[in-house]
C-alpha cells in the first residue's frame, strides 16, 4: 500500500457556556454516548486516574454494520482550554479545545488519523486499506458536526 497521508478534520461551535463549564462536560467520558453518533458509552479503565492524562479508558462504539471497543489513553487534560486522547495510544487523536467568545465559548472538535493509525490499516485492511481509511475519514467529517451541535444542545439547556 503507498503511503497515505495523515488525515485531520476539525469544526467548531459557539456554545452559551463557559471554557470551564463545556470542558467539565465533554471530559466526562461517561457520557459520551449523550453526544457521539459512533461512541455509545465509555468508563475508565481505572476510575482512580479518570480525567488524568496518561489515564486509559474504554469506548464502546456501533455503526448499523458493526461493533466494537477501542481503548484511549488521555493526552491532554488542561481545564478549560484543552481535552484530548490518543485511540490505541497512538493510531487517532480526537480533542476538543475551548476559547472563549465574548460570554460564550467556541468548542472545537479535532480528529487526526496519525501515522502509526494508517500503518495498522495498512496491515489489518490490506488492498482495502485505502477504502477503510476514506470510510473513516467520512465518519469523522460526518460525526464532528454532529456531536458539536449534541454538545451544544446538552449545555445550553443545563
Amino acid at each position: 500500500m503507498t503511503q497515505t497521508p495523515v488525515r485531520t478534520h476539525e469544526q467548531s461551535i459557539v456554545v452559551e457556556a463557559t471554557p470551564e463549564a463545556l470542558y467539565d462536560l465533554v471530559s466526562d467520558i461517561t457520557r459520551t454516548g449523550e453526544w457521539s453518533p459512533v461512541c455509545t458509552a465509555c468508563w475508565w479503565d481505572d476510575p482512580d486516574q479518570a480525567g488524568q492524562v496518561g489515564a486509559w479508558f474504554t469506548g464502546h462504539n456501533e455503526l448499523p454494520d458493526r461493533t466494537w471497543e477501542t481503548r484511549s489513553r488521555i493526552e491532554v487534560a488542561d481545564r478549560a482550554r484543552e481535552f484530548a486522547w490518543l485511540v490505541g495510544g497512538r493510531y487517532a487523536r480526537w480533542g476538543f479545545t475551548f476559547a472563549p467568545d465574548g460570554a460564550a465559548t467556541r468548542l472545537t472538535e479535532r480528529w487526526d488519523f496519525l501515522p502509526d493509525g494508517i500503518t495498522m490499516f495498512g496491515e489489518k485492511y490490506g488492498d482495502r486499506a485505502a477504502t477503510e481509511i476514506e470510510d473513516r475519514t467520512r465518519q469523522a467529517q460526518d460525526g464532528i458536526p454532529r456531536t458539536l451541535a449534541a454538545i451544544k444542545r446538552i449545555a445550553e439547556s443545563s
